[in-house]
């Protein structure tokens, strides 16, 4: 293998603003750790947290690198003393605390999957930061169980397109909501079975008729304050409601009566901050049940457009417009201008 460069491209954030405010700059190569792996990045993720990031609303954690990215697909050019297997040459993807907006990037080696044969770079840099929240929230705190049903706020979304797949592909009955006719045959053909323009329609009175009172035992939730009392209505006894995103306001009303009657849990997590042995734990789940979902076929990633790392701008501009249906993707393209 080629020796590697003393400095790399990423995507800096010299001071918080719009897409903008995202400019190429030149960085050493991160100094690898006992117990981390470096990859040479070939495709990287856009998440709605990079844009939170560049907003200066959500900074990394203590010791993530400060430029954003937070999932990344590549190859394996060198590894920790202390990392067991994960080959160098290896094809791998992997969730970060920060940093994947780089030509290369460190990661703890418990936070690194393969890359299943039937995926490409492209794919499997969509797969990180959706499968590890949904895993971990959907049937983590959910504990969505079998013959339960789930509704998915924002489905057409990163997190929605791989939360309907996976909750159908283990059996359960799957709705959602999306904000776009377009959007809800989309979710549809994802495998929910009914989708709700939440600009037409009311989610709490569609859910009701579509299952004769009942509700739904889990609602994974990314709008927050402003869906908080009507989340609680759609809810059957015993449901929980597992909250993931504030995009709707961080407060709302809570009728603890209601709660208290239907013993519903209110729930919900972050996942940049946690502990590397719990994405360790969530990633070994993932390689054992989820993965060969993708390997087979039954469950697909969804990207709906990709640009270039130099075009970084580009792609926030797009996902902040809200036209997407799935994920955004940086390419990674050595030699290239920035």
């Amino acid at each position: 293998m080629a020796p590697l460069p003393a400095t790399m491209k990423i995507v800096d954030v010299p001071r918080p603003g719009g897409p903008e405010a995202l400019v190429i700059a030149e960085r050493p190569l991160p100094v690898l750790q006992a117990h981390e792996v470096l990859v040479e990045v070939a495709a990287a993720g856009v998440n709605r947290a990079d844009i939170l990031q560049r907003r200066g609303k959500y900074p990394p954690p203590p010791g993530a690198p400060p430029h954003p990215g937070l999932e990344v697909a590549g190859r394996i050019v060198a590894k920790g003393p202390k990392v067991l297997g994960h080959e160098v040459g290896s094809a791998v993807c992997a969730l970060l605390q920060g940093g994947g907006y780089a030509e290369y990037c460190a990661v703890d080696a418990g936070q690194v999957l393969p890359i299943p044969d039937s995926l490409d770079m492209i794919d499997a840099a969509s797969l990180p930061e959706a499968c590890f929240t949904v895993w971990s929230n959907v049937f983590g705190y959910g504990r969505l169980r079998r013959g339960e049903r789930l509704l998915v706020h924002g489905g057409s979304s990163g997190i929605g397109v791989i939360a309907i797949q996976l909750a159908a592909a283990f059996g359960h009955d799957v709705y959602a909501t999306a904000g776009s006719e377009e959007k809800c045959r989309y979710c549809e053909h994802l495998g929910a079975r009914h989708a709700i323009n939440y600009r037409s329609q009311d989610f709490v009175a569609e859910i009701a008729a579509r299952t004769e009172g009942c509700g739904v035992d889990v609602v994974l939730d990314m709008v927050g304050g402003s869906y908080l009392s009507r989340n609680l209505e759609v809810l059957s006894s015993g449901g929980r409601l597992v909250v993931i995103a504030t995009q709707g306001g961080v407060r709302g009303e809570l009728d603890l009566l209601r709660m208290m009657q239907r013993r519903l849990v209110l729930t919900g997590s972050t996942l940049r901050g946690r502990e590397a042995s719990f994405k360790r734990q969530i990633a070994g789940e993932l390689l054992e049940q989820v993965w060969p979902l993708f390997a087979s076929g039954r469950v697909r990633p969804v990207v709906d457009r990709v640009y270039a790392l130099s075009e970084a701008a580009r792609a926030h501009a797009y996902m902040e417009s809200g036209a997407h249906k799935g994920k955004i993707v940086l390419r990674v393209d050595r030699g290239a201008g920035a």
